[in-house]
């Protein structure tokens, strides 16, 4: 990854990025949605990042790929809405995962994120599997092109 100001990325940083986070997204869909579209009935659920609904001077080119996400599911919505295959994406906030291991493991920085999220906690990831869910199931059915925010109020 990289850590700074757009300024000071390198083309070839930034284009590890985008693969990573929107183009890989989208060639892991061209797999699945013949498939659904045949049988007109599917779910596509991206997992994306409540950093695209924030700037940054630190991840700002992780966000613009998460941003890309949300229109790749807009835009996809549209497109398989005809043959009944919903496409969303769920933005998480901090989450008990591997990934964001560094955040939560740090004792101060657990303190100064917790007291910025109206939950006063981190989420687990047992609560993106929950939205997960329900963007999978016939309860979700009528939801497509959305992008389902789960940050414990970070962004409100």
């Amino acid at each position: 990854p990289y850590y700074g100001p757009l300024a000071g990325i390198e083309d070839d940083q930034f284009r590890k990025i985008l693969e990573n986070n929107v183009i890989a997204n989208h060639w892991l869909i061209g797999f699945v949605a013949p498939q659904m579209i045949e049988r007109k009935d599917g779910a596509i659920i991206i997992v994306s990042s409540i950093g695209g609904l924030r700037g940054s001077p630190v991840i700002g080119a992780y966000n613009i790929s998460k941003v890309a996400d949300f229109q790749l599911a807009r835009n996809l919505a549209v497109e398989y809405g005809p043959y009944n295959v919903r496409v969303n994406c769920i933005a998480p906030g901090l989450i008990r995962t591997d990934f964001a291991r560094a955040l939560w493991e740090d004792p101060e920085m657990l303190k100064r994120r917790t007291a910025t999220t109206p939950l006063r906690r981190i989420g687990e990831p047992d609560e993106i599997a929950g939205a997960a869910v329900f963007l999978a199931s016939q309860a979700g059915s009528f939801v497509t092109g959305q992008s389902i925010v789960v940050d414990g109020g970070v962004t409100i």
